[in-house]
């Protein structure tokens, strides 16, 4: 017997709680490396390992009740690649509540280091480069997703999402 899936609303706020979490792993991950060393290859070794480690474990508790996009690129391609049994209404909720997550949980994450929630980047992150970069990590990741589905294997996304995701923060320059 199937189960249905839970409310939206349930859903929803999976995805801004998960969202919330990665992010601030990520963004918190970069502020602690930053602080402990001023070796480059050391930051990025620390900020890939905990990002990697958060994302697997934040999949597999979340996955199950929203399925753990975090992404709105992730939630676009799953709603695309489903949309004969999904709702549209369905994705702009959860791109709602990831966005409302991300920003959450860097704001979270600035705070707990005793930053000023919100303040202006001091280091200007612009080029075609890094835009190609974010392209390339992104692409893969729903390669990796979709692929996962395809082959019958969606219970690999754990440790196979948060392997690409460690990986791609150093194959690409959205990790720079």
């Amino acid at each position: 017997m199937r189960m249905s899936p839970p409310a939206l609303p349930r859903r929803a706020s999976a995805e801004f709680i998960g969202t919330a979490a990665l992010v601030a792993v990520v963004v918190g991950s970069g502020i602690r490396a930053d602080s402990l060393s001023q070796d480059i290859g050391v930051r990025l070794l620390a900020n890939a390992a905990a990002t990697a480690l958060g994302l697997g474990l934040l999949i597999a508790l979340i996955g199950p009740l929203s399925g753990a996009h975090f992404n709105p690129v992730v939630t676009l391609s799953e709603w695309w690649s489903r949309r004969h049994d999904s709702r549209g209404r369905d994705v702009l909720v959860y791109i709602a509540a990831q966005l409302a997550g991300a920003v959450t949980g860097a704001l979270l994450a600035e705070a707990m280091f005793g930053r000023v929630p919100g303040a202006w980047a001091t280091e200007t992150r612009s080029g075609l480069h890094l835009l190609l970069g974010e392209a390339v990590a992104t692409a893969g990741l729903v390669l990796v997703v979709q692929g996962l589905r395809r082959i019958g294997r969606p219970g690999l996304a754990p440790v196979a999402v948060a392997g690409y995701i460690g990986a791609a923060i150093w194959f690409t320059s959205s990790g720079s």
